[in-house]
């Protein structure tokens, strides 16, 4: 009786399979493909990897906080400078009423009357 025998099953090359023939092609089908894991020397980057990604999110996340800050330091500004108007007419209003002419007027209607008598400069000697 014959023993089986196997055929070896007909090489192909990852050049053929991506359709590039540079080795950035088959670093990138690696890659993607995730069969680059597979190495030795790619689990003695995964620390490094690893680390790049903590450093990606903290860089994404540095980004939106930033961003975050810029917008309530504009709403901020805003609302300081609504106040500041608000600040403006409120103190020009209350200039007004400050006035001797105003306030003559407002005491009439309440019965004070000013004086007509200029007050008197007192000295007083030791």
């Amino acid at each position: 009786m014959k023993a089986n025998e196997y055929k070896d099953a007909p090489k192909t090359n990852h050049e053929q399979r991506d359709g590039s023939s540079n080795g950035l092609g088959k670093s990138a089908y690696e890659v993607l493909g995730g069969t680059f894991l597979t190495r030795k020397r790619a689990i003695q980057l995964l620390p490094f990897i690893l680390y790049m990604a903590f450093l990606a999110l903290l860089y994404i996340g540095n980004t939106y906080y930033t961003e975050r800050k810029i917008r309530k330091m504009n709403d901020l500004r805003e609302e300081l400078k609504e106040l500041r108007y608000e600040y403006i007419s409120t103190k020009s209003a209350l200039m007004g009423q400050k006035k001797q002419s105003t306030l003559i007027n407002y005491l009439e209607e309440e019965g004070i009357k000013a004086s007509t008598i200029p007050p008197k400069k007192l000295i007083i000697k030791d």
